[in-house]
């Protein structure tokens, strides 16, 4: 079905969707029914083509909320929909929009009981589940001292490829880890045992988000039915991104309709060792017959000297969708190739390039260095620092990561799940003296008692941990019977977990402490603790940057470049044993991985591009040995490059101005919920009880418990919420924080 290319508004404004987007975007857009495979080239303005359908769709009279939008990260989806709302208005914060691991979780509150979940699973993130599977590991004796078991974060890498694998422990260990063989008895004997824990207890990691919603789906098909009846029309960004089940789930999604579009680059999935199928993409078509494939090659980011050359990159690869980008912009010079002595020469090399581009009218913001593996820069960070460059490394531990910031989530999970096995062992071990068995005996007595918290106040023991340990029910008892606001119940929580931060981390309390209050910060965006929790589990926010550091240039593996763009880049170590990865090895999965890799680093160039290799590189316990350039840039034809010469003149200005696609600008999304706060404090009346605002039916919001629904009055002061994750609690209206939701 094609339609017309511009329509009017409500309002009489005309949108000329023609003059917005080149024929290949206009064409994607137009394209109302059928499954669409849109393969957009680096810098091609796949988001633009995004945004402009979810606003055509919407303009065509399709009702926001049967338009599903999957992206990767939130902040992606929240800003598209802020883009195409700028077009037809707020309509479009109505779509569903979100990540997959998102939108599987909200499904599975609805349906998770179908394959025997409560509606208030708790969610393990990466650290949860290396901390559970270390604990069952040692139950089962498979740790400890003289035996030799994989370590945590290793074991959870084998489980999820397992999950995502068929279940087969046996070959994932044969095709990944085959010097683990020796260990594989106990592995077999380990994830059934942590499959099973999860079940008994409720608990789902990132895996079985997922695979437990696909299991729906394939199991039930009424739900299957209700999806397709719902999302009448399903958008995927970063396609090239997804996993199996990922793919698998967009199928069923779209039961009885395939009104499918994904967006992605085949040339630029490079994330295989996160689960990421690179052949999602390759095989669409195949999955959903009929597709239409489009394909955007015109970039808006670079020069045709530097495309010419990505272009060149990509070129060899085994499997692919073919293309070639193209670009309006005029002038630019061909990517510089320079061949260092050694990786000191090449770094002091580097450390040139930077400061003449800096004398040429480039920001310290404008200019990147890439590299395949972190240390790779360390000659480059030295000299640097020796000229006094300052700059911001991307990568390392992201904030949620930490362990001061994993303790006091703990002490906040307690205050929803009291029964929550993993929090307490996390807890009170920071309890000096209190050792594991003391732990499990104590959770033995909560686990029997219907109020563990105040079961914790009053612990019986003659210990010296007694007192700190009934300090800390008295504690989580007053804040769950009487809520503060998120903010303030977090400070409280901190205040008495200051002093095992002080003792465990001695050395630098001052700075996770900052953090914290960073955590505190956060948390004033969200309207009670549940919603923040599941926000800080499906997508972990990075630590923000500072102005100084959004200021500063930028060292960055390659990895962590993807979907960034700089006016200058260079990248180093591009010689044989650097890149590709030694782990590659010769296997051709891996290699062309490996390529795509490459031709992402090098289509984050907008203007300045150079290509760096040691001549020499340093071996760990043999020295420096001879190297040869990189296979990748063997295979560039020597016509694109020009080689660093010494008489190149340095005052050249490299800088030429940009003709790009204009910047996104960044908007956050909110529940499209009015929240009426009504405060109880004080109050008195007939008008202020369950038989008045809080009637049977309402939906009502809890600082901590989130949203639910009042399903009985109990008393003039006393109701009884079925709260959407927490479930049945009977609540004292003269203590308990509510605020009435109006939809």
């Amino acid at each position: 079905m094609t339609m017309s290319t511009g329509i009017p508004d409500p309002k009489g404004v005309f949108v000329d969707f023609k003059r917005e987007l080149n024929p290949e975007q206009l064409r994607a857009v137009e394209i109302m029914n059928g499954p669409v495979l849109v393969i957009a080239g680096a810098g091609s303005g796949k988001t633009r083509t995004l945004v402009y359908r979810v606003a055509r769709l919407i303009r065509e009279g399709v009702k926001p909320d049967k338009i599903l939008l999957l992206t990767f990260t939130r902040k992606a989806a929240a800003t598209m929909l802020a883009r195409a709302s700028r077009i037809v208005g707020p309509r479009c914060q109505q779509v569903t929009g979100g990540t997959f691991h998102g939108f599987a979780h909200r499904m599975l509150r609805r349906y998770g009981h179908l394959i025997g979940y409560p509606s208030n699973f708790t969610i393990l993130d990466r650290s949860d589940m290396l901390d559970l599977l270390y604990l069952l590991a040692r139950q089962l004796e498979l740790t400890g001292p003289g035996k030799q078991f994989p370590r945590k974060s290793t074991l959870a890498s084998i489980v999820s490829k397992t999950e995502n694998c068929g279940g087969y422990v046996s070959e994932v260990i044969e095709q990944s880890y085959p010097h683990l063989m020796g260990e594989l008895a106990g592995l077999e004997k380990l994830i059934p045992v942590y499959r099973k824990y999860k079940k008994v207890h409720a608990l789902m990691d990132y895996d079985d988000l997922l695979l437990r919603w696909r299991d729906v789906l394939k199991e039930h098909a009424q739900v299957r039915e209700s999806m397709g009846s719902w999302f009448q029309y399903i958008m995927v960004d970063e396609y090239q991104d997804t996993n199996a089940t990922q793919a698998e789930i967009v199928h069923l999604t779209a039961c009885g309709h395939d009104n499918v579009m994904v967006v992605g680059d085949d040339a630029q999935s490079i994330y295989s060792f996160r689960g990421a199928n690179f052949k999602n993409i390759m095989n669409f078509p195949d999955m959903f017959s009929e597709t239409q494939i489009i394909k955007l090659e015109r970039n808006y980011r670079s020069t045709q000297p530097n495309l010419d050359c990505t272009n060149a990159i990509i070129a060899n690869a085994k499997e692919k969708f073919t293309k070639r980008l193209t670009t309006q912009r005029k002038g630019g010079n061909p990517p510089y190739l320079y061949t260092a002595k050694d990786e000191v020469d090449q770094a002091k090399f580097v450390a040139d390039r930077i400061q003449e581009l800096l004398k040429n009218g480039f920001k310290p913001s404008d200019i990147a260095v890439l590299f395949r593996a972190g240390f790779h820069s360390f000659h480059l960070e030295t000299e640097l620092g020796s000229r006094r460059i300052t700059f911001v490394k991307r990568g390392g531990m992201r904030l949620i990561e930490a362990a001061h910031i994993k303790d006091l989530l703990s002490l906040l999970r307690l205050l929803i799940n009291p029964l929550d096995r993993l929090s307490w062992s996390r807890i009170l071990l920071l309890i000096e003296r209190l050792g594991i068995k003391s732990v499990e005996k104590i959770f033995s007595q909560l686990i029997k008692s219907e109020d563990p918290l105040e079961c914790l106040s009053t612990y019986k023991t003659k210990a010296a941990w007694g007192e700190t340990v009934r300090g800390l029910g008295s504690l989580l008892k007053g804040l769950h019977d009487m809520p503060v606001n998120l903010p303030d119940l977090l400070l409280q929580l901190e205040t008495w977990y200051r002093p095992h931060l002080e003792k465990i981390h001695h050395e630098d309390y001052p700075k996770r402490l900052r953090e914290l209050a960073h955590l505190r910060g956060l948390s004033a965006r969200y309207d009670d603790a549940v919603s923040m929790l599941a926000d800080l589990a499906l997508d972990p926010p990075d630590q923000e940057e500072t102005e100084k550091e959004k200021e500063r240039m930028v060292l960055s593996t390659m990895h962590s470049a993807k979907g960034l763009e700089w006016k200058a880049v260079l990248i180093l170590s591009l010689a044989e044993g650097r890149f590709p990865s030694p782990a590659a090895s010769f296997r051709t999965k891996e290699i062309e991985e490996e390529r795509r890799l490459f031709y992402v680093a090098a289509t984050r160039a907008k203007d300045f591009l150079c290509f760096c290799y040691p001549a020499f590189i340093s071996v760990s316990g043999t020295g420096l040995l001879p190297a040869r350039p990189s296979r990748f840039l063997d295979e560039i034809p020597s016509d694109l490059l020009q080689l660093w010469k010494k008489e190149i003149d340095t005052d050249e200005k490299i800088y030429q101005e940009s003709r790009y696609m204009p910047d996104v600008t960044r908007a956050s999304s909110k529940p499209s919920e009015r929240i009426q706060k009504i405060d109880l404090q004080g109050s008195s009346g007939s008008d202020q009880t369950g038989s008045g605002i809080f009637t049977p039916g309402k939906r009502v919001r809890h600082p901590i418990f989130g949203p639910g629904r009042v399903i009985r009055d109990i008393s003039p002061k006393k109701i009884q919420v079925l709260f959407d994750v927490a479930g049945e609690k009977t609540l004292h209206l003269d203590y308990a924080k509510l605020s009435i939701i109006e939809s």
